[in-house]
Formats: structure tokens, sequence, C-alpha cells
């Protein structure tokens, strides 16, 4: 071996074991630079690999050498993405379950927890990764879980909210709904006082009827693209909801209701627009304000204070938006990725209240 190569490499060894790296990588370099070490063959081809790729491998090797000092922290080994199954009064369903970490037993203080219903003939994967909530909740902490409806409930995967069995606290899929967000609850050592419930189309028709049923399990409320409680009794009604609104005012009138937010593409042709509205029906409307997504998408946001039966509300009326969750992702179905964030605003909305509390949701982020 050259001599000079050799004392470079000397060199460059003495100052690794000692922690000065800048210094020991310029050594490197400096040898393999000399030309005095031995080179590997280039490989057959017309297009051999450069110099310069060898020299930052090697730097990047030394630097390694010094990073198993650092172990990684306690959340980032925690984070979960996990199926399960849970079973109440004879019936079963899957889930999908997003922990940000860290683990329940590490946690200084308990976390929210939101609860996604996906729309009809899509699956908790699906939703995820169209509302991008996981991502969301990541950076504000929260957990999110995600009910499956089975194909054996519902041909079409959707929730049926729609029938009256399906519309009453203690029974059907509102009583295992809130059973499975109670088991969350108390397993994952969640804050029951933030817990919340949102979804789209017929998720967005169930997280209504949860809201209604339920106000003592969920906070606050977000309905994307869909109707109120008591729009419908059977297949019948719900067809002539969906296309022109509730035939008769709904159980939103005269039940309690918690906060709502709630979004509605004006272009929709699947669930007609009015139904937004009438998922506030009895509320007086407050402050309008008017504004546009990053990409330009027009929406009128409408406040609703809060009253003696009703905790206060917001209205998005997204002009030029068809039956998709504004603000989306492609990756998922349904979505329309230049609207104004609803996972966003929902999760802001949400965060602002509590069981126990009538207060105003925080302005827009």
């Amino acid at each position: 071996m050259n001599p000079l190569f050799a004392g470079l490499m000397d060199k460059a060894a003495h100052l690794t074991r000692h922690g000065r790296l800048a210094e020991a990588t310029e050594a490197i370099q400096r040898a393999l630079r000399s030309g005095a070490a031995p080179q590997p063959p280039a490989p057959e081809g017309p297009n051999p690999p450069k110099a310069d790729a060898d020299i930052i491998e090697v730097e990047a090797r030394v630097i390694d050498v010094e990073r198993p000092k650092q172990s990684p922290r306690p959340a980032e080994r925690t984070e979960q993405w996990a199926r399960g199954t849970f079973s109440h009064q004879g019936r079963t369903i899957d889930y999908m379950l997003f922990v940000p970490g860290p683990a329940a037993e590490q946690r200084e203080t308990p976390q929210p927890l939101v609860v996604m219903l996906h729309g009809c003939t899509q699956n908790a994967a699906d939703f995820a990764a169209g509302t991008r909530m996981n991502e969301h909740a990541r950076a504000c902490g929260a957990m999110v879980l995600y009910p499956e409806q089975a194909q054996r409930a519902n041909g079409q995967k959707c929730w049926n909210w729609f029938k009256s069995q399906h519309q009453q606290r203690g029974r059907g899929e509102p009583a295992l709904l809130a059973a499975l967000t109670q088991h969350i609850t108390q397993q994952q050592h969640a804050d029951p006082r933030r817990v919340y419930v949102a979804g789209l189309s017929a998720g967005g028709a169930m997280a209504d009827v949860l809201g209604h049923c339920y106000p003592d399990v969920f906070a606050a409320v977000g309905v994307h693209s869909g109707l109120p409680h008591g729009a419908a009794q059977d297949v019948t009604s719900a067809l002539s909801a969906m296309r022109t609104g509730p035939a008769r005012a709904s159980a939103s009138t005269t039940a309690t209701r918690p906060p709502t937010i709630v979004f509605h593409g004006d272009a929709d042709t699947t669930v007609h627009a009015s139904n937004g509205l009438a998922i506030l029906a009895g509320a007086t409307p407050g402050e309008v304000k008017e504004g546009q997504s990053p990409s330009g998408r027009r929406f009128t946001r409408t406040l609703y204070p809060a009253s003696k039966a009703c905790g206060d509300s917001e209205h998005w009326r997204l002009h030029g938006t068809g039956h998709a969750w504004s603000g989306g992702s492609a990756n998922g179905s349904y979505t329309q990725p230049e609207g104004v964030d609803a996972s966003r605003e929902m999760l802001r909305f949400f965060l602002g209240h509590r069981l126990g509390e009538k207060r105003e949701g925080g302005q827009p982020a």
C-alpha cells in the first residue's frame, strides 16, 4: 500500500475515534484523490458510476458509525395503524385504528379520539387515504377510529341510517358504534370528554344519528355530504331525500344537538345540498364569510351561535363541488383535492369542544 494513502487512512481512523468526523472525512477524501489507493475495476457497460458517488458513500459510512449512540424516542416506536374486530349485542364489526403514539402508559395526558364513518362502497383504509385524517391527527396528537360496515349488513357497505331500527339509542348500528367507541376509549385511555364523530355521505348521515342518540358520548359531530337524522324511514324515502332534500322536518328541529360542522357541495347530484342545511334546522345563522381554498375553490362559511338546545355549529357551502370529501387526496375515492381542507377544519372545530362545555369553535387555521 502507498505510504501516503496508508498515513491518511490511519489519520482518518484516529480522528473518527475521537469524534472529529468532518476532519476524518476530509482525510479520506484526500486519500482517494491521491490515486494511491487501488481502484476497483470498472463494471462493463456504457455508464460506469462516477468517482464522486464513491466519495459520498464513504462519507455517509463514517457518519453512520456515530449514529447508533442515539436510540429512537419511545413515541417514534409506538405509532400504530392496526386492524381489529369488536362484537356487541350479537353484531360484529371490523375497524382500523390509528394511534399516533406514545403508548397509553407513556402519555402525560389522555388523547382525543375521532371516529370516522366511510361512505357507501368504501372501506376503512380507502377512507383514511382519501381524507388524510391520520396525517392531521398525527400533528395534533389525536387517535382516529375507522369502523368498517360489513357487506352482509348492507350490499353496498352503506351505514343503514335510513332505517328506524338504526336511528335510535340502544339499538342497531348506533348502539354498536357507540359501544365500539367506548371500548376503544377505555382500551387506549383516550379522553372521554374529547370524543368526536364524522362521516361522508351515508357515514355523514350516521354521524348525525350518533350525535343525536349519544350526545353524552360525542362532544361534536362532523357531516360531509350527508343527511339529517330522521330524514328517511326506508329506502324509498331515503332516495327521495337524497334527490330533493328531507320531505318533512327532521328530528333535528326538536332534539338536543351537539356542536356540528357541516360541509356540502352545491353541485352534489348524489345528496342534495339542502340536506346540509337541514342538519342545522332550528339553529339561527350568524356571521357569514366568503373564502376560497389555496387552489381557488370558493366556499361560504356560516357560523351558528350556540342556543339552549344546540351547540354552536358551522355550515360550509362548497361552490362547484360535487359528492366528494373537500381537500382530500386522490389516493382515496370520492375526494376533491382542490377544495378547502375539510379534515383540518373538522379537527380545528372538534378540538374546540369538550363534553359539558358550550363554546365556539376556533377560527379556521
